[in-house]
């Protein structure tokens, strides 16, 4: 009985934290990166205190809305490397998946990625965007190279050169990304065409590993 009580009980905490999420989500949709606890503690309708017991600190609710929309992004960028197609077909519709995220949900995007260059209304610093920009990205970049490394043939030094594909694809994809949506200089279709352009040489002559249905 006790184990079925505990259950429940981290059943209704999950469950609440998740509410708190989807409140936060809420707040960064409308504010970006000037969301403030405050602002999401009231969304929610609780006290500040009781988002912090939830999270322990910004840091941890910050972590948690990553992980939430790496997640979601992570597992958008696989459907796009399965769809239907030859290999650079499937890369465009790659890059189209990361573009269109963030295009779709900026001010999530500048949460995630920008810290506030103002405090919020209530006077509360920023988020600390900078010390988590990177575990992020990292996290992206290790996704994608373990991709690679499954479908193609590499040669020797295979796990070396899918890491190192992996992290400079999900940085050009950032960098490029983040030029982009703060211009608009171009159309998404001429960015995508620009940026497979720029992946297309070994990338087009690299072998599918047996067994596997390729990139």
């Amino acid at each position: 009985m006790e184990t079925g009580q505990r259950q429940d009980q981290r059943t209704a905490t999950e469950r609440r934290r998740q509410e708190l999420l989807e409140a936060a989500e809420r707040v960064v949709l409308r504010d970006g990166p000037e969301a403030s606890m405050n602002a999401i503690a009231a969304e929610a309708g609780i006290t500040k205190p009781i988002l912090y017991r939830h999270f322990g600190d910004k840091s941890g609710l910050y972590r948690a809305l990553a992980k939430r929309h790496t997640d979601a992004l992570l597992a958008t960028l696989r459907a796009a490397l399965d769809s239907p197609g030859d290999r650079r077909d499937r890369v465009e519709a790659t890059l189209h998946a990361y573009l269109s995220a963030i295009e779709t949900r900026p001010q999530v995007y500048r949460f995630l990625m920008h810290p506030a260059e103002t405090p919020s209304a209530d006077g509360e610093k920023g988020f600390d965007v900078g010390r988590h920009q990177v575990p992020l990205l990292r996290r992206l970049g290790e996704d994608l190279a373990e991709v690679i490394a499954e479908r193609l043939d590499l040669g020797p030094d295979s796990r070396m050169v899918a890491r190192a594909w992996g992290h400079g694809i999900v940085g050009m994809m950032y960098a490029a990304g983040d030029w982009w949506l703060g211009e608009r200089p171009v159309s998404r279709d001429q960015l995508v065409r620009s940026l497979a352009d720029l992946l297309w040489g070994r990338l087009a002559a690299a072998g599918d590993r047996a067994g596997s249905q390729g990139l």
